[in-house]
C-alpha cells in the first residue's frame, strides 16, 4: 500500500482530489495516459493524468507542519523555500518560520544568529554537506527534520557509487539551482564532478571527452561547474551520468545517450562499461510520470494550456516547454492571473518575467478545449481554483460538480 501524508486539509480540493482518487481506482498500474475530460458544454477542460504534489513534496510538508506542531514557542526555521510554490511558503512564513536563506544562497538570516535550540528544518531539495556542517557547528541538528525527497537522495547515493568505481559524476541540471548544488556538494566527496545544463553542454563536453578541443579552454566554458582539482584530461575518460530531478527525463536520457555515443566513438566498443556507466534509473518517478501525462495532454488535442505552479518550479517549466511546443500555453501561478476572459498574466520562458497578454480566450468557439496541468509543488486546491475561475468565464460554473460526478462514473466504469 502507497504510504500516506498527513498534509493540511486547505491543501486538498472537492473537484481535483475527486477526479485523482477515480483515476487511482480505474487504473491502478497507471498505464493510461490520457487527460480526464471535464465536460462543461461551451468549455471541456482536459486534466493531465498525473500532476500536483508528488511523494517527496508531500514528505517535505508533512514534516514541516509536524516540525511547527512539535516546538511550540521555538524560532524555526527553514534553510530556504521548503518547495517552489508561494502559496506553501508563505503559509509557513505566516506560522513564523523564517528562511536562512534565499533560492540563490544569499544569506537572509545570519548564521551566527541560530541558536542550539532552534530547529531547522531541510528542504525538499536536500542542502549541502558544507552546510550540514556549518549548522551542527552551532549546536543546531538538520537531520532532525530532514525533508529532502528520498529520490534525490537516491541521486545522491548513486553519485557515491560512481565514485567508489572510479567514474567521474556528470550532473545534468541547472547549477545555480538548489538541488543541484545540493548533488554537486555530495557528489564531489567521492569522484571529481561537473554540472551540464543542456544538450547543447553535453555537445561541448563531448568536444572534451573526444579530444577534439583544447583543454585549455574548458575552465572557460564550465566555469563554475567543475570540482576543485578537477583534471579534464584524466577526469573524462571514465563518466557517469545522474540528473537534477525535476530536469526533463527525455533531455537526461538523450544527454546520457549521447556522451555514451562518443565513449563508444572514442574506446573500443568491448571497454565501454570502463569508459562509461549507465545510470538511467536516477529519473525520477514522478518527474517522468508528469512529463509523461503532458505529452498525453498534448495528444488529446485542444486550444489552449493552462500549467500552474510557482515561477521559479523547474520542473513545472519543463511541462511549460512540452506544451508550448503545440499550443499557446500560459503559465500562471494560481486563478488570480487569470483577470477576465480579455486579459492574463503569465510567466514568459523566453524572458523570464511575469507579463501581461490580452486576448488570450478564443471567443469564436462553439466549444473552448483548455488543456491543464500543474508542476509537483502545487496544491490541489489551486488547480480547483483555476477549474472554477475557467468555468466562470464561460459562464458554467453551475456545471461543475455534476460534470464531476458524470467524470469519476464514466471513470470508475472502464
Amino acid at each position: 500500500m502507497a504510504r500516506t501524508f498527513e498534509i493540511p486539509e486547505y491543501y486538498r480540493s472537492p473537484v481535483v482530489s475527486t477526479i485523482k482518487s477515480a483515476r487511482k481506482v480505474a487504473d491502478q498500474r497507471k498505464k493510461d495516459l490520457a487527460p480526464t475530460v471535464l465536460d462543461l458544454g461551451k468549455l471541456k477542460l482536459k486534466i493531465a493524468r498525473h500532476f500536483g504534489f508528488c511523494f517527496g513534496v508531500e514528505n517535505a510538508i508533512e514534516i514541516a507542519y509536524r516540525a511547527i506542531a512539535e516546538n511550540p514557542g521555538k524560532q524555526i526555521y527553514l534553510l530556504s523555500e521548503m518547495i517552489h510554490n508561494p502559496h506553501v511558503n508563505n503559509d509557513l512564513l505566516a506560522r513564523g518560520v523564517k528562511f536562512i536563506l534565499s533560492t540563490d544562497d544569499k544569506e537572509l538570516i545570519s548564521f551566527d544568529a541560530l541558536k542550539k535550540d532552534d530547529i531547522v528544518i531541510v528542504p525538499a531539495f536536500g542542502t549541502t554537506l558544507e552546510l550540514f556542517s556549518k549548522l551542527a557547528a552551532r549546536g543546531v541538528n538538520p537531520r532532525l527534520y530532514d525533508a529532502t525527497c528520498p529520490f534525490v537522495e537516491k541521486v545522491w547515493k548513486r553519485a557515491e557509487q560512481l565514485g567508489e568505481r572510479g567514474f567521474t559524476v556528470i550532473i545534468h541540471g541547472k547549477h545555480t539551482h538548489e538541488e543541484t548544488r545540493a548533488t554537486f556538494s555530495h557528489a564531489k566527496v567521492n569522484a571529481p564532478s561537473l554540472v551540464v545544463r543542456d544538450m547543447q553542454e553535453a555537445r561541448l563536453l563531448g568536444e572534451y571527452l573526444s579530444k577534439k578541443r583544447e583543454y585549455t579552454q574548458f575552465f572557460t566554458d564550465f566555469a563554475g561547474r567543475a570540482s576543485e582539482g578537477f583534471e579534464p584530461e584524466k577526469d573524462l575518460v571514465s563518466i557517469g551520468v545522474v540528473n537534477q530531478t525535476t530536469m526533463l527525463a527525455s533531455e537526461t536520457y538523450a544527454i546520457s545517450e549521447f556522451l555514451r555515443s562518443v565513449m563508444l566513438a572514442t574506446y573500443v566498443e568491448s571497454e565501454i562499461g570502463n569508459h562509461f556507466a549507465d545510470t538511467r534509473d536516477t529519473l525520477c518517478y514522478a518527474t517522468n510520470q508528469n512529463q509523461d501525462a503532458t505529452q498525453g495532454l498534448i495528444e488529446s488535442g485542444g486550444d489552449l494550456a493552462l500549467v500552474v505552479g510557482g515561477y521559479n518550479s523547474s520542473n513545472t517549466s519543463h511541462l511549460v516547454e512540452l506544451l508550448e511546443q503545440r499550443y499557446p500555453t500560459f503559465y500562471i501561478k494560481d486563478a488570480e492571473e487569470i483577470v477576465d476572459a480579455i486579459t492574463i498574466r503569465h510567466l514568459s520562458l523566453a524572458t523570464h518575467t511575469v507579463q501581461t497578454s490580452a486576448g488570450w480566450l478564443p471567443r469564436d468557439k462553439s466549444t473552448l478545449e483548455v488543456l491543464l496541468t500543474a508542476g509537483a509543488s502545487c496544491p490541489d486546491a489551486l488547480v480547483d481554483r483555476v477549474i472554477t475561475k475557467m468555468a466562470t468565464l464561460m459562464g458554467v460554473e453551475e456545471l461543475v460538480q455534476s460534470a464531476v460526478s458524470e467524470t469519476v462514473k464514466q471513470s470508475l466504469a472502464m
